[in-house]
Formats: structure tokens, C-alpha cells, sequence
């Protein structure tokens, strides 16, 4: 239960609250700088092109090749993390909490409305920001906001996207009590830049809600401070070590410069003075100073609408530890190897050499002349390099060796035992090798997305007024539109994402139905017959994520044969007729009874009738 809420001691005005809160920014951005610098080494690695941007720019090597094994492995996560997380269009299911709540046209537009949302550019576009960040940092932060693109033109009103978005927070900007129960129950800090226009319309924005004469009183402050402080030297280095902004050099330059500092306070707080307990509060500060907004937390959750996922979860510390921390040294002595092995390949070819006695000056090169004089002698030194040429396998076997500590899919990367492996066997090593990556997806999506796209229908829910969606019906090719209402997309239960979570296991579902059935066990009749062919078919369409063609009914392929059959015998009766049919008459003039004696034998008078048109021909 440490550290759930701030103790803010000696407030007594707006100001010291806000001087308090920043404070605390100082205090505990400062004891994270280790993490800082630890963050920047593998960023400076994953970018690097040669080693004279890392650590092993200090050996006296004279090669600086690096082998940017940290950030194929950083590619190959993201890469397979973006495939899992979303392996189709409709991943989403809802869980209803109530009767009310479970009917289908509540469910049809709760899912439709969500997927409308995140078929917009942006959401793919910060989520593949979040696994980045999932990825170097081994921390990930979002919230929620709300879109507003309607642009009034002069002659029409332009309506863009209207609607929830999520937004990234970087893990430098933001900082907590690191000690706390928990990321929900922590206080946080955020910090964000802002331009004068910014501060205007977020305090137009906060006057919406609150009182107006405050924030107009706020904007005017903030701007005549800035202004009195640039004409105060004194004041101004008084200041500078205690407002040092980060990425300014001085408070001086912070105020000359366009953008405001604003630190968010998100948590509970407790203030000694007035012995008043606030529960979920939200307080923004501007300048480290200068509150201009205090109020509780609008959202229905009852926690601040902040969502954070860690890669490797640490025991009492609520910082994590990322997928690469921990190999920065393996890519230290990758890139230590391949120099020390360039260089000796270099003094092989170029080798020192040994001068004995009186030797006049020469140049070392082809065909040239060297004067010696007695008992002088010049040698080359040549190194040792036998052990050197196992350089490349020790290379391969540590970049091997990166790839299972990262936990990144790899086919055949199983341990295997001696003797020959059947599909089953195979399946079960491959399932074994990639459970690392398995566990790690699934982890960001029930710990971040589900909650990241359950607070966007939360704040749609507040937001929303009415809103025209477009809905695409992928079976028959063609868009629709729904207009929805708060009412339409209100109900107890939440959003439930369904694709890594269930990729791994039905893959291995799927394979084992193949096993079973291949196997003289499933080809036993005594034991097929107990099981159901539709019902099978049922499990093959949902494991195979085919639900939404509506492959599987009861016994269509007999209606299916049946309607074949009847077509096939109606085109066979076609042919016939048309062979029957005489050349030169047309199908209209076709007369069946003119073919009821066709093949049978000729009668005494068809005979006589012949008989009399053979007489008077030439014999």
C-alpha cells in the first residue's frame, strides 16, 4: 500500500500546490536517471551504424564496424508482435454484464462503432508507437482523448472524424511513485509542452466546465509573468536551479522560448493543512507553479484514464525491464569480437615489423630496396591467428543466443532430442519455442489494449451526441452507414480483443484435430462414429476464424449435390434436344411428332412408295 497518495505539507495557495507538484517531478525524475541512461545506451545501439556512437567506442580498436544484431531482434519483435495482435479486421468480441446488455443489436453496435474507430489511420498509427516503446523501453503508456475534425469552411461545414482517440505517452514524460500497489493506484505526473495558442484554448476548454473568470485571470497571469520574469535577471537566477526545464539550459530560455511547460497531476491526494482527503483528482500546472486546473477525474472507472503495460513485470518496483536491456552486453562483445578479428585480419596483412641493428630509412612495399647494414635484419612480426578464425562461430552462437533471451519467434528453436520426430512432436517443439513471445503478446493485449479500447468507449459514451458510422460488410462487398446514439453503445459488460490471446491455441487446436484424425486411433470406425460431423465442422470454422462467412450449415452439400444434380440433368435434356433437332430447321421449328417413328422398321407402304420413285432411273 506505500505510497498511494501524495502528502502535499505547507500548502496553502494555488501556487504552492503547484510548486509542491513539481517537486515532486524533480524528485522523481531524478532517482529514475539510471533507468534514463540505461534507455538511451539501447537506443543509441539499435540506431547505431558504426561503434563510435556506443560503449565500445572506448576500445582502442581501430575498425568500428557494428553487427546490428540489437536491432534486427528489435525488428523481428515488432514485426511478428503487429501480425498477432492483428491478424484480421474483426478482432473484437462483447462481454455483457447483463440481460439488458446481451441483446444483439446492442452488440452489433458496440462492435461496430469500435471497429469504425479503429479502422481510423491513427489508432494503427499509435499503437505501432506503443509496441515501439513496448519494445525499447520495456514500458508502455496511453490514455484517451477526443477527435474533433469538423472544419467550418466559409460556405459549408466540413465534418472529418468525430470520436475517441488514443494517445501515446512518452516514458520520458511521465513519472510515479515507482513503490506504489500498484500503476492504478500510483500518482502520476505527465508533462507536456504547449505553445501560448495551446494554454489559450485548453483554458477556454477547462472554462467550459468551470468558472470562466479563473481561467481567463490564468491566461493573463501566465502571460504577464513571463514577461516580468525577463525583465528581472536577479529573479530569474534565483530560479534556475530550482525550475530547470528539461531540454532548456536555463529558466531564462525556457521563458524566451514559445512553449509552456504543463505538469498533470492524476491520483489522490491529501492535504495536511486542511486535513482533506481528494480522491481521483486531476491538477495541471503550468511554469511549475501555477495551477490552472484542479477538479476530480471525470471518468466513470473511477481511476485516471492512464493504462500501463511493463515487458518483464519487476517485484515491488513498478518499472519494468525490456526485451533488450538485458542484451546490450551481448552486443558489446559481438561488436568487440568483430573489431579485435578485423583488426588482427588487417595486421596479418599489414604486419609491424621487427628492425635488428642499422637500417637506413626504406619504404615497405613491393620491389623495394632495403639497406642493412652488419647484423641488420627487418622482419615482419606476423600475429597468431589460429584461435581467431573461431571468431565467426562464437558470433553465431551469441547471436543465437540473443534471439531466445528476446523471446522472439524462431521456427525449430525448441531443445531436441536425439531420434527422428513426427508432425506432432515437431508441433509440440515449435509450440515450446515461441512460448516466450506467446506470453508477452497475449500480456500487452489483455493488460493494455483491452483496456486502451474499453476507455475509448467509456469516453465516447460521455462524449458522444449522435454519429453517423460506416459499416463494411465484408461478405457482400458493399458500405453501409448506422447512426448511433449514447444510448446505442451503453451497456454493462466490456470490449474483449480475441486475436493473440487465442492465435497460439487454436493453431495448436488445429493441429492436434489433424494428428488425431491421421492416426489409426481416428481412423477407427468403432470410434468415429461416436463423433458429431457437424458439430466438427463447427470447431474447424471457429478455429479457423470463418465464423462470420457462415460456411457451416446442416447438411448443405447435399442441398448443394441435389441442386448440381437437378441442374446438370436440366442442361443434359438441352443437348439432347438440340442433337435431335434437323440441320437447317431451328429450335422453334422443331416438332417432336415429327420424330415418333424414327429408327423403326419401314411399313409395306413406305416399301411401295419406294418401289415407284426407283422406276425409270437408268440401270
Amino acid at each position: 500500500m506505500a505510497g498511494r497518495a501524495l502528502n502535499l505539507k505547507d500548502i496553502v495557495v494555488e501556487d504552492q500546490l503547484g510548486t509542491r507538484i513539481a517537486q515532486y517531478w524533480i524528485e522523481w525524475n531524478t532517482l529514475r536517471q539510471n533507468k534514463v541512461s540505461d534507455w538511451e545506451e539501447v537506443r543509441k545501439y539499435v540506431y547505431a551504424t558504426d561503434t563510435s556512437v556506443t560503449t565500445n567506442s572506448k576500445l582502442p580498436w581501430k575498425n568500428k564496424t557494428t553487427i546490428p544484431k540489437l536491432c534486427q531482434i528489435r525488428d523481428n519483435l515488432f514485426a511478428n508482435y503487429m501480425a498477432t495482435l492483428f491478424p484480421k479486421r474483426k478482432w473484437l468480441s462483447w462481454e455483457p454484464g447483463s440481460e439488458e446488455s446481451n441483446t444483439r443489436a446492442k452488440r452489433e453496435a458496440i462492435i461496430n462503432y469500435m471497429t469504425w474507430t479503429m479502422d481510423q489511420p491513427q489508432f494503427k498509427s499509435e499503437v505501432t508507437k506503443l509496441i515501439q516503446d513496448y519494445i525499447d523501453y520495456g514500458n508502455t503508456f496511453a490514455t484517451v482523448d477526443w477527435e474533433d475534425q469538423t472544419v467550418e469552411l466559409k460556405d459549408r461545414v466540413q465534418v472529418g472524424y468525430v470520436g475517441p482517440i488514443i494517445k501515446r505517452i512518452s516514458p520520458l514524460d511521465i513519472v510515479f511513485n515507482p513503490i506504489a500497489e500498484s500503476f492504478e493506484k500510483s500518482p502520476k505526473i505527465i508533462r507536456s509542452l504547449v505553445t501560448m495558442g495551446d494554454i489559450q484554448e485548453i483554458l477556454t476548454r477547462y472554462s467550459a466546465t468551470d468558472d470562466k473568470e479563473v481561467f481567463e485571470g490564468a491566461y493573463e497571469y501566465l502571460r504577464d509573468y513571463r514577461s516580468s520574469c525577463l525583465n528581472s535577471g536577479a529573479e530569474l537566477r534565483v530560479k534556475d536551479t530550482y525550475y530547470e526545464m528539461d531540454g532548456f539550459t536555463s529558466f531564462r530560455s525556457y521563458l524566451e522560448g514559445d512553449y509552456i511547460e504543463l505538469l498533470t497531476f492524476y491520483g489522490d491526494m491529501y492535504d495536511y493543512e486542511q486535513e482533506k482527503y481528494y480522491r481521483n483528482y486531476c491538477i495541471t500546472v503550468a511554469d511549475r507553479h501555477k495551477v490552472i486546473h484542479k477538479g476530480p477525474n471525470p471518468s466513470y472507472f473511477g481511476t485516471p484514464p492512464i493504462w500501463h503495460v511493463g515487458w518483464r513485470p519487476r517485484q515491488d518496483n513498478l518499472w519494468a525491464m525490456g526485451p533488450l536491456d538485458n542484451l546490450v552486453g551481448m552486443q558489446y562483445r559481438i561488436d568487440h569480437i568483430e573489431n579485435l578479428k578485423a583488426d588482427i585480419f588487417d595486421l596479418t596483412a599489414f604486419p609491424p615489423l621487427k628492425i635488428k641493428g642499422y637500417v637506413e630509412d626504406f619504404v615497405w612495399g613491393p620491389f623495394e630496396k632495403i639497406h642493412v647494414g652488419d647484423d641488420g635484419d627487418v622482419s615482419p612480426v606476423a600475429p597468431n591467428i589460429g584461435e581467431i578464425l573461431n571468431a565467426n562461430v562464437e558470433i553465431q552462437n551469441l547471436e543465437r543466443t540473443m534471439e531466445e533471451m528476446a523471446g522472439a519467434p524462431k521456427e525449430a528453436m525448441g531443445m531436441r532430442s536425439p531420434g527422428e520426430k513426427t508432425a506432432f512432436e515437431v508441433q509440440k517443439l515449435d509450440n515450446a519455442a515461441s512460448r516466450i513471445f506467446v506470453n508477452k503478446t497475449a500480456q500487452f493485449e489483455e493488460q493494455f489494449i483491452e483496456r486502451l479500447i474499453n476507455g475509448m468507449l467509456e469516453l465516447a459514451r460521455r462524449k458522444i451526441t449522435s454519429s453517423s458510422i460506416r459499416i463494411f460488410d465484408d461478405e457482400l462487398k458493399f458500405n453501409s452507414f448506422m447512426t448511433l446514439t449514447p444510448e446505442d453503445i451503453t451497456g454493462n459488460g466490456r470490449i474483449k480483443p480475441i486475436a493473440a490471446r487465442h492465435f497460439a491455441e487454436k493453431a495448436e487446436r488445429v493441429q492436434n484435430m489433424n494428428n488425431f484424425f491421421n492416426s489409426s486411433i481416428g481412423k477407427d470406425q468403432a470410434v468415429t462414429v461416436h463423433f458429431s460431423g457437424l458439430k466438427m465442422a463447427q470447431i474447424m470454422e471457429d478455429l479457423l476464424d470463418l465464423t462470420e462467412y457462415k460456411l457451416v450449415m446442416p447438411y448443405i452439400r447435399l442441398t448443394e449435390t441435389a441442386d448440381a444434380q437437378r441442374i446438370g440433368n436440366s442442361h443434359g435434356e438441352q443437348i439432347q434436344k438440340e442433337t435431335m433437332t434437323p440441320s437447317g430447321l431451328s429450335q422453334d421449328d422443331f416438332d417432336p411428332d415429327m420424330m415418333e417413328n424414327v429408327g423403326a422398321p419401314p411399313t409395306e407402304q413406305d416399301a411401295a412408295g419406294m418401289d415407284q420413285a426407283l422406276e425409270g432411273l437408268p440401270v
